[in-house]
This record gives structure tokens, C-alpha cells and sequence, in this order.
């Protein structure tokens, strides 16, 4: 029975349907446009298609900046801004450690003269003048060799090619000594030195005898200062480079290595400033906290005035008041004891311990008495009391002479309150 009204119900659906689909009328007008529905993901990209022809040239741009290097413009050039600088500076001994023989004269130092160049040579026959400013001069030839021999001869080993200045400190006068002698062709190597603006490649001038090339002989302005052309075009706009570390003036005062002090004769070699500065506390100073760098000891000393900006006194006034010896603190100064002469650069007297330069070493082992090690190639990092006292107190000299024992007990505790 279920089953039958079932069926009645859809048979009746049925024949609504068809009579309501007779009913229908015809499909009206298309209505509006709907909003665009979101954008659907991105297809597979298309073959690439052939380029198209180029479009014009556009406009030039703004001129770029050019970098240019700075060029060396000569201590000349820094004269003219500079002159109060020049003409303390020109009165050093850094601008003449290589002094050119111009027209056939010598060089005009400032405080010495060379008299003659070596025997059997004229001024026409010499290039330059390797120093001449306060200790010795050598010379060099026209072809840039260092002189060591009789014009056109060699092998000659007692010629003596090297002019000594007198030095009363030591004791010597004026006069020739031999300098490599008799060896042939000795090339000038030393411009990284004695030049400015100096490079290894090459030589000057295209003379055999001159090893490298430089902007200037001697140490001028632009040897520390870095070249100074773009500095001389725009003064305000580009600074030249000011380095005070002891290390920049260490470049040139030194040989070898800084840990160790190089020694020769019974004396401490030449330029080693930084060397003997390295071995002792003051390795914490600058050089320019004591020297002006523009003025040098020999000026000053030739002036009568302090040859340093500071004195030992400013830092060390207690050691300075308090001396177990009346005759030393009436008459002797700090540097006669803590930076005597063991150093030679010309000229020196081993027997009375006293050379032509002051050491930079400034400690005194009282216990200490000779200076260097066993075979006399390095000097000790400590002033010894052959040094410290008997460059006084010797035969000769101008105190009595004391034992070692004498001297080790006037050393110790010389400072150390009463």
C-alpha cells in the first residue's frame, strides 16, 4: 500500500514538471557584466621574441670624478705657504744627507764647509756629496759610484776618500780617512735614507752607480708629509698626512732588526736610535714628544738653546733631587750618565768610551760594567759603567780613575732617598 502511494506521489511530480516547462516563456536579455572575479596564477612563460630595433641615444651624462695620485712638488713648493717652517727645517741635518755638486760647487752647509773632494778628483768630477752636515762626508762620482779609488786606478786600499769634521768631544781634528777603500765600483744604495720620494726600481738619472730613483735628494718635507701636489692645489679641501709615531721616524733610525742594538770597534753603529728606544721603557714615547721634528739637535746646540722640547727633569724629578753625589748634581746633566756617546758615527775613542753621538739607551745596570756581548757585534739593552762613568772617570779624562768595584758601589742605589 506504501509502495503505491509512493508512486502516485511521483507521477504527480512528474506531470507538474512537463506542465510547468510548457509554461516557460522565451530567454530574455543578456544582463550586466558581474565584477572581475580575482586574477588566476600566472602561466608557463612564452617563447622569447626577436629584439626590437634600438631606440635613440639619450642625453650625455654628468662628467664623472677623475682620481688623480698625488705627484712630489719639491720643498720649494712647501716654502711658499710654509716659510717659517722652511726656515727652521732648512737648518737640520735632514735635508742634507745627499747634497748635489752643482756648475762645479760644493754644496753650501750651514754650519760646516767641505774644503776639497778626495785627492787626485775636482768639483767637476763629483755628483753629489753624501752628508758634509756636522760629521763626515763621502762623494760620488759622475757615473753615481761612491769614491774609493784614485781617478782611473783600483784596488788602492789606502786612499783615504772620507772627510772627518774635528770633533773636540772625542778629541780628533779635521781630516781624510779611508772608506772602503780600493774597492771597485761601490753603487750608492742608500736613497731609501738619505732621498725623498725614493723607489728601488731603476736608477737616477740612468747612472749605474745609483741604485733607485727619488723626487728629491736628502729628507724634505714631503719625505715624512707624503707628497704634497694635491694638498698645494686645494690647501683647505686635502690635509698632508702628519705621523707620530715613533715608528715612522724609526723607518730610517735603524738598521737590521729593532730587538737587537748592531755594534762594531767597541761603539754602537750609526742610526740606530730606534733600535737602542725599543730596549727601554721609553718605547712608550713618541720621538716627537722630545724632538721638534722639524728643528735639529746640531741647530739648536749651534743657537745656545735647549736641544729638546722637554727635559729629563719634567718626568724624572724625584732622580733628579735626589743624587748621593754633590759634585755630580752641581756639574753633571742627566744625559752625561743616561745617554752618553756610545755610539759612533764618524769618529770615536774606544779607550776613553766616548763617541761622536748620544745613545737613545737610558737604564743604567749598576751591576753591569762592559757594554756589549762577547765578540762586540751587539750592545747590551743596559748602559754599562764603562759608559755611564768612565767616559769621566778614565786616564786622560776629567775625573779620577775608579776600580770597577769602586764604580759598581758609587752605582748602586745613586738615586734612592737619603
Amino acid at each position: 500500500m506504501k509502495h503505491k502511494i509512493l508512486f502516485v506521489f511521483a507521477a504527480a511530480l512528474v506531470i507538474i514538471a512537463v506542465v510547468l516547462a510548457g509554461c516557460t516563456g522565451p530567454q530574455g536579455p543578456e544582463g550586466p557584466a558581474g565584477p572581475p572575479g580575482p586574477q588566476g596564477p600566472a602561466g608557463p612563460p612564452g617563447p622569447e621574441g626577436p629584439a626590437g630595433p634600438p631606440g635613440p641615444q639619450g642625453p650625455p651624462g654628468e662628467p664623472g670624478v677623475t682620481l688623480v695620485g698625488a705627484e712630489y712638488v719639491g720643498m720649494e713648493t712647501c716654502a711658499e705657504c710654509h716659510q717659517d717652517i722652511y726656515d727652521v727645517f732648512i737648518l737640520s741635518g735632514h735635508p742634507w744627507k745627499l747634497n748635489p755638486v752643482v756648475d762645479g760647487q760644493p754644496p753650501d752647509y750651514p754650519f760646516t764647509e767641505v774644503p776639497d773632494p778626495p785627492e787626485g778628483y775636482t768639483w767637476d768630477d763629483i755628483l753629489y756629496v753624501i752628508g758634509g752636515y756636522n760629521w763626515k762626508a763621502r762623494f760620488i762620482d759622475k757615473q753615481g759610484y761612491i769614491i774609493t779609488n784614485p781617478p782611473g786606478e783600483t784596488g788602492v786600499t789606502d786612499y783615504v776618500n772620507q772627510y772627518n769634521f774635528a770633533n773636540p768631544v772625542v778629541g780628533n781634528e779635521a781630516g781624510w780617512v779611508g772608506y772602503h777603500a780600493g774597492q771597485e765600483q761601490k753603487p750608492y744604495d742608500c736613497g731609501s735614507c738619505h732621498t725623498t720620494g725614493y723607489s728601488p726600481e731603476g736608477n737616477q738619472d740612468g747612472l749605474p752607480g745609483l741604485i733607485g730613483t727619488w723626487a728629491e735628494p736628502g729628507i724634505r718635507c714631503e719625505e715624512c708629509h707624503g707628497p704634497g701636489s694635491l694638498h698645494a692645489e686645494n690647501p683647505q679641501g686635502v690635509a698632508m698626512k702628519v705621523d707620530r709615531d715613533a715608528e715612522s721616524c724609526g723607518s730610517c733610525h735603524f738598521r737590521g732588526v729593532p730587538e737587537e742594538v748592531d755594534a762594531k770597534g767597541g761603539f754602537i753603529k750609526h742610526h740606530e736610535q730606534y733600535e737602542e728606544l725599543f730596549q727601554s721603557k721609553h718605547i712608550a714615547l713618541d720621538c716627537v714628544d722630545c724632538h721638534d721634528p722639524h728643528a735639529g739637535v746640531v741647530q739648536l746646540r749651534q743657537a745656545n738653546v735647549q736641544t729638546t722640547r722637554t727635559t729629563c727633569e719634567n718626568c724624572h724629578f724625584q732622580e733628579a733631587k735626589y743624587q748621593n753625589n754633590e759634585k755630580h748634581a752641581e756639574f753633571v746633566q742627566c744625559i752625561d750618565c743616561h745617554m752618553p756617546r756610545i755610539v759612533k758615527s764618524a769618529v770615536g775613542n774606544a779607550e776613553k768610551f766616548t763617541g761622536d753621538i748620544r745613545t737613545h739607551l737610558t737604564a743604567i745596570d749598576p751591576f753591569q760594567v762592559s757594554q756589549f756581548n762577547e765578540d762586540g757585534s751587539l750592545s747590551l739593552s743596559q748602559i754599562s759603567l764603562d759608559f755611564a762613568c768612565r767616559s769621566c772617570h778614565v786616564e786622560g779624562g776629567i775625573a779620577p780613575v775608579m776600580t770597577d768595584d769602586a764604580l759598581i758601589e758609587a752605582a748602586v742605589g745613586y738615586h734612592e732617598r737619603p
